[in-house]
């Protein structure tokens, strides 16, 4: 069993050497490719997920850690390929139509990619047909929905009932976040998670899919 405190500290690391290096000694071991993903890479992303939960951590620390988690990936990515055992989910991502903020949603994504899914995200502004179409095409366990304005909140509730009135099958699941959205609003428009910020969303991501 890999441990994930030695791939926290490379995470950490202002260059990619110490996790390129992490990564391919793990690999020369002969262990697989999602063990070191799920073991490693994202055992020390889900501890750099609590500590800046915790506030001991700040944006710029969780940037530099996914920047270094992208480049373990790459390196795992022939490997990957090798594997039948694919993401723990998809997730289509976006911030809804006439918001045009994107520091949360990205905190989001890379914590998704983070606890292993694959993420489609389809940045800010994002027309309720456009997450329709993109959930038609990449077949996602989640669709996840972000805004800052409270202004822009109720068109979350028109995609939610969007998709539970269309023909997608099987429908996703649709967890929504931003700074004034709150669990009551999430229950009270039918949303089948809520995530108070990016670690909270990964968690409730995970238990939806059944993950956790």
């Amino acid at each position: 069993m890999l441990d994930a405190q030695e791939f926290y500290k490379a995470l950490r690391e202002v260059d990619t050497a110490p996790i390129e290096e992490r990564v391919k000694k793990a690999v020369s071991q002969g262990l697989s490719a999602q063990t070191i993903l799920n073991e490693g890479m994202i055992g020390g992303m889900s501890i750099i997920g609590q500590e800046f939960k915790c506030r001991d951590l700040w944006v710029p620390d969780v940037l530099l850690a996914a920047r270094n988690m992208h480049r373990g990936i790459e390196i795992l990515k022939p490997f990957l390929a090798q594997g039948t055992q694919g993401a723990k989910g998809k997730i289509v991502l976006g911030t809804v139509k006439g918001d045009i903020h994107d520091i949360g949603k990205n905190l989001v994504s890379i914590m998704m990619s983070g606890s292993g899914f694959e993420v489609i995200d389809l940045g800010i502004d994002v027309p309720m047909e456009k997450f329709l179409a993109a959930a038609e095409e990449h077949k996602p366990q989640i669709i996840g929905l972000s805004a800052l304005l409270t202004t822009t909140m109720m068109e979350m509730s028109k995609i939610i009932e969007a998709v539970k009135a269309s023909s997608l099958s099987p429908k996703p699941r649709v967890m929504i976040g931003g700074a004034p959205v709150t669990e009551a609003f999430a229950k009270e428009i039918g949303a089948d998670g809520y995530g108070a910020d990016a670690v909270s969303a990964a968690e409730g991501a995970l238990k939806l899919v059944g993950k956790k």
